[in-house]
């Protein structure tokens, strides 16, 4: 309620807010002046005998509707609810739920503090540690990655050994409290790169020969020379990649957009741009830990 974007909207609220409970005060005070004849109906009558007195309220019942319009005028001074103003309290919503989190991060931290003093392997062959790990990937990471961890189409699977950045501890610590900015630049623009539509057919063709999938040697032999001038400079002149930049492996069976010809000329086209979001802030050190053992141990890391 704080963030209008003009002063009119601040007051129309205000004016809204207490022109409708001092109207309903008005109200009942002129429904207690009005004219009333005990015993004597009104002329309607339902269901045979149900009929309709022109009775007053009971006292009583008139009393709790003022005394509900009271309650919220002392309501509206003390909590919000008149345009910005905050109330003699200064509650809000976001303010409560920070309290909240701050209280129940309170409680687990020193049990995250203990993991943190660990090494990410032995937090890793910790069965307690790891139920935490799994309830904060649940959280945080399944929306993206799965439940399962096996990821989707321009989501990485992390149950496997391949890794774009690397799958070291620290260097999974690194992805998930920094995040990750992956981008594939587009040569569709720029025809002098890979010569077209026809060249980036070509090279697709020579990327897919380099993980053995079914392919046109002759397209293949004419997109690797391709392939050394645009791409070896990221992928490297082997195809396997390269985890400083986060450049895939083109030798192996994994595809984050797929391995068909299309999907291949798409992404070398087009291009791709890939954000894997920071977590450091919002999760601090112990959390990011705890929930880099779990993935780190999701592929058995240390096994590779």
């Amino acid at each position: 309620m704080s963030d209008f974007v003009n002063e009119f909207w601040n007051w129309y609220v205000i004016v809204t807010v207490l022109v409708s409970v001092i109207g309903c005060a008005v109200l009942l005070w002129v429904q207690s002046k009005a004219n009333f004849t005990a015993g004597k109906t009104c002329g309607h009558v339902w269901d045979e005998t149900l009929e309709e007195y022109n009775n007053p309220m009971p006292k009583w019942w008139s009393w709790l509707f003022y005394i509900t319009v009271v309650f919220s005028l002392v309501y509206l001074v003390l909590y919000p609810g008149l345009g910005s103003f905050q109330g003699v309290f200064g509650w809000s919503s976001a303010g409560q739920h920070k309290a909240e989190v701050e209280k129940a991060d309170a409680a687990v931290k020193p049990l995250f503090d203990k993991y943190l003093q660990m090494d990410l392997k032995a937090v890793a062959a910790d069965k307690e540690a790891m139920e935490m790990g799994k309830r904060l990937y649940l959280t945080y990471c399944m929306q993206c990655h799965g439940s399962d961890a096996r990821g989707s189409k321009g989501f990485p699977n992390l149950t496997d050994a391949d890794w774009l950045y690397g799958g070291e501890p620290e260097l999974i610590v690194e992805t998930i409290a920094n995040g990750r900015n992956g981008v594939m630049p587009a040569y569709g623009g720029n025809p002098e790169a890979v010569g077209g539509a026809s060249g980036a057919k070509e090279v697709a063709h020579y990327v897919r020969s380099l993980s053995g999938l079914a392919h046109d040697s002759l397209l293949a032999t004419k997109g690797k020379e391709k392939f050394e001038t645009a791409c070896a400079a990221c992928h490297g002149p082997d195809g396997k990649g390269m985890h400083a930049l986060g450049a895939p492996n083109l030798t192996d069976k994994v595809w984050l957009y797929g391995s068909s010809e299309a999907a291949i000329v798409e992404t070398i086209t087009k291009g791709r741009q890939n954000k894997m979001p920071a977590w450091k802030e919002f999760l601090g050190d112990g959390k990011v830990h705890v929930l880099s053992a779990y993935v780190f141990g999701l592929s058995a890391g240390d096994k590779q």
